[in-house]
């Protein structure tokens, strides 16, 4: 991977954390609200309704094909999944995607690059979670279950990119229910929109990014051979962010 810097001169406070014993002690309860009406779905449960599959999900985003002007993947994810997009309180809003700009300090060339949890083989936040609530499907999604999650964010400092949210105030009650419903002090990131995935369908940013004409996001099973994101695996050189830490995640990057 080339030697990238991001253009934002923004402190690096990024934190590694190795595994821990955390059950050793007793640990206290933690509450969390949601909607009225709203129940947590099953997709957000240790209970895999997908063991067995051989499939493993994944995204290729052609850097090449990405604008900087362009935030529809963000805004349809916002869309899709009922979290808030607002430029006043981007500092404390959840914010599942986010677009970032680098430069290439040796050349100048500068990118722009969607950003969301990668999904990794072997997740950090999986590893240090103290109660089971971050947890990784056996078709590779990761995800965190609500009902167990006590809100400790210690994922949130484990994960090397920054891609996990802690909800600090209420939530809306017209939150949607189509999605990942939001609760209170607790933890939550990119789903890669496992309720559209376990229906057959297409994750919002991926299909927002082809109807832009830009298609610069790819979506498929990664462990199919004949499918259109292995093929051009095959056929193409990616990259994996931090791929010094070997994680292996399922977000690859072409062009970059």
């Amino acid at each position: 991977m080339k030697n990238f810097t991001s253009k934002h001169s923004k402190k690096n406070n990024q934190a590694t954390i190795t595994r821990r014993n955390f059950l050793n002690t007793g640990m206290a309860a933690a509450t969390f609200s949601l909607a009225t009406g709203v129940t947590l779905m099953a997709y957000a449960s240790n209970n895999d309704k997908v063991s067995g599959k051989t499939s493993r999900w994944g995204l290729l985003i052609d850097v090449n094909k990405c604008k900087s002007d362009c935030n529809d993947c963000v805004k349809a994810c916002s869309n899709e999944n009922g979290w808030e997009l607002s430029e006043e309180n981007s500092k404390t809003d959840a914010q599942w995607i986010r677009k970032i700009d680098l430069k290439e300090m040796a050349s100048g060339r500068e990118i722009s690059l969607p950003l969301m949890c990668q999904h990794c083989e072997s997740p950090p936040c999986v590893d240090v979670c103290p109660t089971g609530a971050s947890f990784k499907r056996s078709d590779g999604i990761v995800l965190v279950d609500k009902h167990i999650c006590i809100g400790c964010r210690y994922c949130m400092m484990a994960c090397p990119f920054k891609a996990r949210s802690f909800i600090h105030e209420k939530v809306p009650e017209s939150q949607k229910k189509s999605g990942s419903p939001r609760g209170k002090g607790v933890v939550e990131s990119c789903t890669m929109c496992v309720h559209l995935v376990d229906e057959g369908g297409t994750p919002a940013c991926a299909i927002a990014c082809t109807q832009t004409g830009n298609e610069a996001i790819l979506f498929g099973d990664l462990y199919d051979p004949n499918s259109e994101i292995s093929i051009r695996l095959a056929t193409y050189q990616s990259s994996a962010l931090r791929d010094d830490l070997q994680l292996n995640p399922s977000i690859r990057y072409q062009n970059f």
